[in-house]
């Protein structure tokens, strides 16, 4: 069913905005550039109007935390499943580019300027070449599609294929002209899509063998001693590190890496994913809010009311921990910045049985 949006003024009796249109396309296109935060606070953008070597022209490309990349295509004046047909072979193109021809993208895009430096700056961590274009995602940009190309968009999501739909409409309010957006398909969907591909998109896969990686990032912002204490895993500040959290459900495992440390703890999930706002601890004064709480609960306080910003946390109970110096760590291991995915690559399963082994764990049961 076609997305449709609608703005009402509040009052009595409230008001219905008017739709409108944009003079073109392409003035959006150059918001976009201009605040990169109206499609995706979490993405940075290193490429515009990139010519590939089929002669297409990539309207917008991006890169999200982990080195994945974003294929941005704008509807303009083709018909709705011509855009879907392109981006897929455009992507077919984006999947082959390897870290040179990024870095020569990103010249164009910004000269003078070092995407690593960029990287750096902007997600605070550094970016590995391994994992640069281990996989990527297709948005396309529209003010509507037909209820079949948005059946074939969703058709494609359902089957690991990462492309969603970004809905842009303009209404009128007064003299200004105000922007709404809609997603076809929960981001956190698309990128669960991306996050399973995560490890090598281009070498071997398998199976998913049921056991989620997480990445306990950031400790900065949040406490490995905390989440020992008080049995919980969390991510925050921005929904590419909170989304996948969903993709946990009770009796889940969890394997545990804190980046550039190791690996520190598996477990099993208790509970969905609830926001700071709502989960509670229990303390020997009884259960309390954790943000009431833990180390950097004042933070979590102060983006609490902001569904984007908010620290967000699953409950569970550990099967066995390590303190964060005495992590496990070893070459071959798995690792990843998505906070939560479902590996298929054989690193995985290596890794899993590594894990087993090192804190000798058996089957689902396991002693902390």
């Amino acid at each position: 069913m076609p997305i449709q949006h609608a703005i009402w003024q509040v009052g009595q009796p409230a008001t219905q905005l008017k739709q409108s249109k944009l003079g073109s396309e392409a003035l959006l296109e150059e918001m976009i550039v201009q605040d990169p935060r109206i499609l995706s606070p979490a993405w940075m953008l290193i490429g515009q109007q990139e010519i590939t070597a089929h002669g297409g022209r990539i309207d917008l490309l991006a890169i999200a935390p982990d080195g994945s990349l974003v294929l941005v295509e704008l509807k303009r004046d083709r018909t709705p499943r011509e855009i879907v047909a392109q981006a897929l072979d455009y992507a077919s193109w984006v999947a082959e580019l390897g870290a040179d021809r990024i870095t020569q993208i990103y010249a164009r895009f910004k000269p003078g300027h070092s995407l690593e430096q960029d990287f750096l700056q902007r997600f605070g961590t550094a970016l590995d070449e391994d994992s640069l274009n281990h996989a990527h995602q297709i948005i396309i940009v529209a003010a509507e599609l037909d209820p079949s190309t948005e059946r074939i968009v969703q058709y494609l999501n359902d089957r690991d294929i990462a492309i969603n739909v970004l809905f842009f409409q303009v209404f009128v309010h007064g003299d200004q002209q105000l922007l709404s957006r809609a997603w076809l398909i929960d981001p956190s969907e698309t990128q669960a899509n991306v996050a399973v591909t995560t490890a090598n998109s281009k070498g071997a896969k398998e199976p998913w063998n049921g056991e989620f990686y997480v990445s306990f990032g950031d400790q900065t912002s949040r406490s490995w001693d905390d989440a020992v204490r008080y049995g919980f895993i969390s991510g925050g500040g921005g929904s590419w590190y909170s989304k996948t959290l969903k993709l946990l459900s009770p009796g889940d495992r969890v394997w545990v890496n804190i980046p550039k440390r190791g690996y520190v703890g598996v477990g099993e999930v208790l509970e969905a994913v609830q926001p700071a706002s709502d989960f509670s601890v229990n303390t020997e004064s009884g259960d309390r809010l954790a943000m009431d709480v833990l180390k950097h609960g004042e933070l979590y306080k102060a983006n609490s009311a902001d569904p984007e910003l908010s620290e967000y946390f699953v409950r569970v109970k550990w099967l066995h921990t390590l303190p964060a110096a005495q992590a496990f760590n070893e070459l071959g291991l798995f690792g990843n910045q998505n906070t939560v995915c479902q590996p298929t690559t054989p690193k995985w399963r290596h890794t899993v049985e590594r894990l087993k082994d090192a804190f000798k764990l058996e089957g689902k049961e396991g002693n902390n």
